[in-house]
């Protein structure tokens, strides 16, 4: 079956947050780390930022960009060694406003001073 733009033609969002974590399977090491480590000096390669975190990493920048260098993230993986994996992926859009990352977590820590 052929990929078809939908008519009208849609565009994707310009500017996203992602929140993905990279789950290996049929591994016979039960540590990730040096894989991790790959995947972070290959985001730090591209530009965008990102913050890892201790079950995955946050990457924000132009939608396109953002959800490749998560398929490279599989590919660098998977040339690693691992066979199969499973990513969970959570994204983040505005229209309504910029907001970066960093402020999304400063938003609930005003609240929480408040209190």
């Amino acid at each position: 079956m052929a990929f078809t733009t939908p008519t009208p033609a849609l565009a994707t969002p310009s500017r996203c947050t992602a929140d993905f974590s990279l789950i290996p399977i049929s591994s016979q090491s039960p540590s990730f780390s040096q894989q991790i480590a790959d995947v972070q000096r290959l985001i730090q390669q591209t530009g965008l930022k990102f913050m890892m975190h201790s079950t995955g990493t946050t990457i924000e920048g132009p939608w396109d960009q953002v959800v490749a260098v998560i398929g490279w993230a599989h590919t660098l993986v998977h040339q690693g060694g691992i066979p199969r994996i499973q990513t969970d992926i959570r994204i983040t859009t505005r229209t309504d406003k910029v907001q970066p990352m960093e402020g999304n977590v400063a938003s609930v820590e005003r609240i929480l001073a408040a209190t």
